[in-house]
C-alpha cells in the first residue's frame, strides 16, 4: 500500500480491497500503451484502487496517489460542459448518443450528416470540445481543468511533457477533425479544438481524483466533501447515459453485462466508474487490453460489482422501506415533560396525530408509498408529521405528491408538518408557496423533530403554540410536596430559597457540583446536552409543577447537564446540605418528599421505556 494511504485499517471494506489488490495484482495480461511515447514509459506494475461514497468516506490501496494523464476519462465532463454552455438541442445537433460499437479512435461519422455517434469516441469528443464557450482557447482550458478540479475536488494541471507527445503523434485525430470540419461539424479550422482536446486529456490526475470525480457524479453533480456542484443535476443524468451506453467503447455491451456501472476508461490506464446515488470507482493499472481498456481495471470493477452487488440494474429496496419508522403521539412524545394530567389526556388524544420517519431518497414511487400509506392509516388522525432528517433528496415528482397529499390533508380538515425540514429548503418552500397561493392551510415546517411533536401536543391539548401560556401554581400544591400537613410545609419551606431567573439565564451547568434540588413554581426550564458536533440537544422541557436537580440528593455527582431557563421562571431551591439536616430532624418529611420524588421519576421512566420499545419495533 502507498505510504500516503490515509484508509482506515481494519473496516470492512478497506480489507476487501486490500485482499483485491493483492489478487489482481499478479495478472501479468495486457501491454503498456505505446502510441503516444510518454505513455509507454508507464510501469506496468503500478496498480491502484481507490473508492469514495456519496458521503465523502474514501478507501484506496495501491499506487492511488500516482499521477497518470486523464486521457478519454475527461470526455463525459466536457460533454457536460459544452450541455451547460450551449444547452441540449445544440450539442444533439453535433454530436448524436448512439453506440457505435467501435474501438475509441474509430471514424463513426453518420451518413450524410457526418455528425459523429456519440462523445465517447475521439471524433465525437472534439466536436463536444469545439462547442465549450470561452473568450480566447486559454479561457476554454481554464474551463475544462476548471471543472475536472472542481470534481476532484482539489487543483489539477495540464502535464505539459504528454501534452507535447500527444501533440506531436496525433496525427489519426487531426485525420478526424479536418473530416468533421469538412462536414461542417466543426464550425472553424480544427486546430483549436484539437489542440484543445490535446490538452484536456493531458490533464494529470491520480486514482483518488478518479474516485472523487466519480462520486460527484453519483452525489447528482456536489462533490461530497466539498460540497461544490460543478455540473447541474440534470446534465448528470445524460452523462452517466452516454457512459453506461458508450464509455467502454466496443466492450460497452459486456461492460454493462457483467459489471453494471457507468463507466469510462482512458489509455493511460484509468477505470472511472459510477453507482448513482451510492458511491465512485477509480481504478489505474497500466496494461491495456486489446480494446484499450485497462486489464486490471476491468477485473477489479467486476469483481467488485459481483461481490458486493452494485450492479447498477441489481433490484433496489423496495419503495415500502422509505419508512423508518411510525407511530402516534400516545406512543412516542415530545421532550417536553406533561403533568399526570396532560400525560392522561395525551394518552386518550395521541392517536389523533402520526408521525412517519422517512429515509433514503424520495423518488416517485417512494413518496407515493408514503401517501398511500398516510392516507389509508389516517382515518382518524388530525396531524400528519413527516420528518426528512434522514431522507437524502426529495426529487421533483416527489416534491409534487407531497403537494397533492397537503392538498388532500387541507381538504379533510387535517393538516401536514414537515419535521427536520431545513436540509430541503427548496422543495419544502415549494409545496408552501403553492399551498398559500391556493388558499389552504399552511404547511407547518420545524427544524427538528422534537418541536414538532410538542406542537402537536400543545393542539391536541388545547393550548396552542409551544410556550404561549405557561401555568404557575404556589409552592403548597408542587406534586413534590403532596400529602405534607401543614406543620410538615412550613418545616419544609423554612429551608427553602426563593430564586428568580429571566429568560435564557443558565441555571445549572454540566460538570458543576450538584448541591441543591429545584422546585419549579412558575416558568419553563429546558435540560439540554452539548452533542459532538458542538449543538446542544435538548433532553427535556420542564414546567411549572416539576422538579429538576433530584438525583443530586441519591449519587451527589456532579451535574450531567445544563439546565437553562426558557422563560422567566422562579424556582424554591432546597439545598442538599439542608436535606440531610432535614432528614436528621424530621425523617417522615425527608420519606414523603423522597416518595414524591420516585413517584415522578417512575412516571418518566416508564414513558421512556414505552417510547423505545415503540421505536425498536
Amino acid at each position: 500500500m502507498s505510504a500516503r494511504n490515509p484508509s482506515p485499517a481494519g473496516l470492512p471494506i478497506q480489507a476487501y480491497l486490500e485482499r483485491l489488490h493483492a489478487e489482481c495484482s499478479t495478472m501479468r495480461d495486457g501491454a503498456v500503451a505505446t502510441y503516444i511515447p510518454e505513455l509507454a514509459k508507464a510501469n506496468p506494475d503500478w496498480f491502484g484502487i481507490c473508492l469514495a461514497t456519496t458521503d465523502g468516506r474514501i478507501y484506496e490501496v495501491g499506487d492511488s496517489r500516482q499521477p497518470f494523464t486523464i486521457q478519454s476519462i475527461s470526455k463525459p465532463f466536457v460533454y457536460g460542459l459544452a450541455l451547460e454552455d450551449r444547452g441540449r438541442t445544440a450539442v444533439l445537433d453535433t454530436v448524436g448518443v448512439e453506440p457505435s460499437g467501435e474501438a475509441f479512435n474509430s471514424i463513426s461519422l453518420a451518413p450524410g450528416s457526418g455528425r459523429p455517434l456519440n462523445p465517447m469516441i475521439n471524433a465525437g469528443a472534439i466536436a463536444t470540445t469545439s462547442l465549450v464557450a470561452g473568450n480566447s482557447h486559454a479561457d476554454k482550458l481554464h474551463r475544462i481543468v476548471s471543472l475536472l478540479s472542481l470534481c476532484a475536488g482539489r487543483p489539477l494541471a495540464v502535464d505539459e511533457v504528454v501534452y507535447e507527445s500527444e501533440r506531436d503523434t496525433g496525427h489519426r485525430n487531426r485525420a478526424i477533425g479536418h473530416l468533421l470540419r469538412s462536414f461542417d461539424v466543426l464550425g472553424e479550422a480544427p486546430d483549436e479544438a484539437l489542440d484543445l482536446y490535446f490538452r484536456q486529456c493531458s490533464v494529470s490526475v491520480d486514482c483518488r481524483d478518479l474516485a472523487f470525480m466519480a462520486a460527484t457524479l453519483a452525489n447528482g453533480g456536489a462533490n461530497p466533501v466539498t460540497g461544490e456542484r460543478p455540473l447541474r443535476t440534470g446534465f448528470v443524468q445524460a452523462l452517466l447515459s452516454i457512459m453506461a451506453t458508450c464509455g467502454m467503447y466496443d466492450y460497452a455491451g459486456e461492460w454493462v453485462y457483467w459489471v453494471g456501472m457507468p463507466a469510462k476508461s482512458g489509455v493511460a490506464g484509468g477505470i472511472l466508474a459510477v453507482l448513482p446515488g451510492q458511491l465512485g470507482l477509480g481504478v489505474f493499472s497500466p496494461p491495456l487490453d486489446a480494446r484499450g481498456n485497462s486489464v486490471r481495471g476491468v477485473e477489479v470493477c467486476r469483481r467488485l460489482s459481483g461481490d458486493l452487488n452494485l450492479h447498477f440494474l441489481s433490484a433496489a429496496r423496495p419503495a415500502g422501506g422509505v419508512v423508518r419508522a411510525s407511530y402516534s403521539l400516545a406512543r412516542v412524545g415530545s421532550k417536553r415533560v406533561r403533568s399526570e394530567a396532560e400525560g392522561l389526556a395525551l394518552d386518550a388524544l395521541g392517536d389523533r396525530a402520526r408521525v412517519y420517519e422517512l429515509q433514503g431518497d424520495l423518488a416517485f414511487a417512494a413518496v407515493e408509498t408514503v401517501s398511500r400509506r398516510v392516507v389509508e392509516e389516517g382515518a382518524s388522525v388530525e396531524l400528519v408529521v413527516l420528518d426528512l432528517g434522514r431522507v437524502t433528496q426529495i426529487g421533483d415528482a416527489a416534491a409534487e405528491v407531497l403537494l397533492a397529499l397537503a392538498q388532500s390533508l387541507a381538504g379533510a380538515g387535517k393538516q401536514l408538518l414537515f419535521a427536520s425540514a431545513d436540509r430541503h429548503p427548496r422543495a419544502v418552500r415549494g409545496v408552501r408557496e403553492r399551498l398559500s397561493r391556493a388558499g389552504l392551510q399552511p404547511l407547518l415546517v420545524f427544524p427538528e423533530l422534537d418541536r414538532a411533536l410538542e406542537y402537536c401536543e400543545n393542539r391536541l391539548l388545547g393550548r396552542g403554540e409551544p410556550g404561549a401560556a405557561v401555568p404557575s401554581l404556589p409552592l403548597a400544591e408542587h406534586p413534590a410536596l403532596f400529602g405534607l400537613d401543614a406543620a410538615s410545609r412550613l418545616e419544609l419551606e423554612s429551608r427553602l430559597e426563593l430564586q428568580s431567573f429571566a429568560a435564557g439565564d443558565l441555571i445549572v451547568r454540566r460538570g458543576d457540583p450538584a448541591d441543591r434540588i429545584y422546585f419549579i413554581v412558575s416558568g419553563e426550564v429546558s435540560v439540554s446536552a452539548e452533542l459532538a458536533n458542538g449543538s446542544q440537544k435538548r433532553l427535556s422541557t420542564l414546567s411549572a409543577g416539576m422538579t429538576f436537580g433530584e438525583i443530586a440528593m441519591v449519587n451527589r455527582s456532579p451535574r450531567s447537564a445544563d439546565v437553562r431557563a426558557d422563560t422567566p421562571t422562579e424556582c424554591f431551591a432546597l439545598e442538599v446540605a439542608e436535606f440531610d439536616r432535614l432528614g436528621e430532624k424530621h425523617p417522615e418529611i425527608k420519606l414523603l418528599l423522597l416518595e414524591n420524588l420516585l413517584r415522578a421519576l417512575a412516571r418518566t421512566a416508564s414513558r421512556l421505556t414505552g417510547e423505545v420499545l415503540e421505536l425498536s419495533r
